[in-house]
């Protein structure tokens, strides 16, 4: 196959194609050009991320404005709409609320060439799970929180105040925690699941769905390998994603999915799948045959994070939404709802007034023992995540 001329290279990775910056380093070293002269190049067509928060300047003032016509970007089914119009009602807000995140790489995707460009996005709040926060924390692509907007940060759980990717909670606040663990219909499958390795029981053939992300697919099937996600290797995580792609070939899978993972569940065509904790509590009010596990190996806690687009037109709308949230009332509301873990303290004491059964769901607010059974996704450096989301997409077909 003839090489690609290096013009047509450049005019990719203009449009964003991550691969062809590697072919045009490579390229580059072949014809004997300056690597440092292509770094240049590559930063200005938005390939070098940035160096998050430390190169930053985080002191930022966002004025109280009157808040009215604003976006907030988040996945299906994960805030009760009452927030938001009691939200809309107390500050005369008009908030135009997206439920259009289905999977972190397929948002990322949508709105990446905006990114790289330094352009708006049309979000001013957007919902993402940790290891793509990292990303766009990494890349630059947030606006920092003027956190004088946003008093209530003081209700923030303290197992969470410093992830790695931003130690200070500069660009970014939880919205909830979760757990991926395995959903089944009972009626179904005809028996109670228990393991990873039920997931690949012949019997269920053609009838399985999993995540397409690897962070919660892999991380898995990591633990029925004997392997704790958080203290994988890349070959670890690599074997993890030969053994689903070994199922797939077999016929094993249906397909794999984002969020939208629910109809076919709901609708019978899966009988049991990779899945977040919170979506079942919500699938039993009209199926109670569908049940929600965390395999006897160990399953997976991650946490998505709220945070506000470089460039966005309305940061002090969406700070003063973090700060609405992270009120314990209003979070005791949302959890209610979404029947995840929330990061808001006081909230188990609220819904114990409401609803004592919830306030002791450990699937809200895990006990010791059902945290000694979750991980962290794998902590992999950059490259070492492309190589894993490069493998799980030869596997997908993404």
């Amino acid at each position: 196959m003839p090489e690609e001329p290096i013009d047509r290279i450049v005019e990719r990775m203009l449009e964003g194609d991550d691969l062809s910056r590697r072919t045009f380093l490579r390229r580059l070293g072949t014809a004997g050009f300056a690597v440092s002269g292509a770094a240049t190049l590559l930063a200005a067509c938005g390939g070098a991320e940035g160096g998050g928060d430390e190169d930053r300047d985080v002191d930022v003032t966002h004025p109280k404005v009157p808040i009215r016509n604003w976006t907030f970007s988040n996945w299906p089914l994960y805030i009760d709409p009452a927030v938001i119009k009691d939200f809309d009602r107390r500050f005369g807000a008009r908030t135009k609320y997206i439920q259009d995140i289905n999977d972190n790489q397929e948002f990322f995707g949508k709105v990446r060439q905006q990114l790289q460009r330094n352009q708006p996005i049309g979000r001013d709040l957007v919902v993402l799970t940790d290891y793509m926060a990292a990303r766009w924390v990494r890349g630059d692509y947030v606006e920092p929180i003027d956190k004088r907007n946003v008093p209530n940060v003081r209700n923030l759980q303290d197992n969470l105040r410093s992830p790695k990717f931003d130690p200070e909670r500069n660009f970014t606040l939880p919205w909830q925690s979760g757990m991926t663990g395995i959903g089944y219909n009972r009626k179904r499958t005809g028996r109670e699941i228990r393991s990873v390795d039920d997931l690949f029981d012949p019997r269920f053939k053609g009838r399985v769905t999993m995540l397409e992300d690897p962070h919660d697919s892999a991380g898995l099937v990591l633990w029925s390998q004997g392997v704790r996600p958080e203290e994988a290797s890349i070959d670890q995580v690599l074997a993890a994603i030969d053994k689903i792609d070994e199922e797939n070939r077999k016929g094993q899978i249906r397909r794999f999915t984002g969020n939208d993972y629910t109809q076919d569940l709901t609708q019978g065509n899966s009988w049991i799948a990779t899945v977040y904790s919170g979506d079942v509590f919500q699938l039993r009010e009209d199926n109670p045959d569908i049940e929600f596990v965390i395999p006897e190996e160990g399953g997976v806690i991650w946490t998505d994070n709220m945070m506000i687009p470089e460039r966005a037109a309305h940061p002090y709308a969406a700070e003063t939404m973090m700060n609405y949230v992270y009120d314990p009332k209003v979070a005791a509301k949302i959890a209610a709802y979404v029947n995840y873990v929330t990061p808001v303290k006081g909230v188990q004491e609220e819904l114990a007034k409401s609803d004592p059964e919830l306030a002791r769901e450990t699937l809200i607010f895990p006990d010791a023992a059902t945290r000694r059974k979750l991980s962290p996704y794998p902590d992999l450096d950059a490259e070492d995540e492309r190589r894993m989301i490069e493998a799980m997409a030869r596997v997908t077909g993404a």
